[in-house]
């Protein structure tokens, strides 16, 4: 069974830093690329960042390059999101993901940035 948990969320003031964390089972963690995603109260569910699984490559959403960090240790079948210069407007529930046949998520966790 695949799972995915979140962790690492809390409340912050602006200009702080949080790391998530997204710890794994029931998959091949090397064989996939894994993916961070948030949700703001009343707003769809949006992409923010992505690794690859072969050489490491990531991507983020224009929102938050420069300011986010995704990593990935495939010895503990973790993903990272280090979070830096955090706004008002990072607050969210942030969630990791996977597809394995079909898209996986985490429960999430949340993110409050105060101002």
């Amino acid at each position: 069974e695949v799972q995915l948990v979140e962790s690492g969320g809390g409340l912050v003031q602006a200009g702080g830093s949080l790391r998530l964390s997204c710890t794994t089972s029931g998959f091949a963690f090397d064989d996939h690329i894994m993916g961070w995603f948030r949700q703001a109260p009343g707003k769809e569910r949006e992409g923010i960042s992505c690794i690859s699984n072969s050489d490491g490559s990531t991507s983020y959403a224009d929102s938050v390059k420069g300011r986010f960090t995704i990593s990935r240790d495939n010895a503990k079948n973790t993903v990272y999101l280090q979070m830096n210069s955090l706004k008002p407007e990072d607050t969210a529930v942030y969630y990791c993901n996977v597809f394995v046949y079909r898209v996986y998520w985490g429960q999430g966790t949340q993110v409050t940035v105060s101002s």
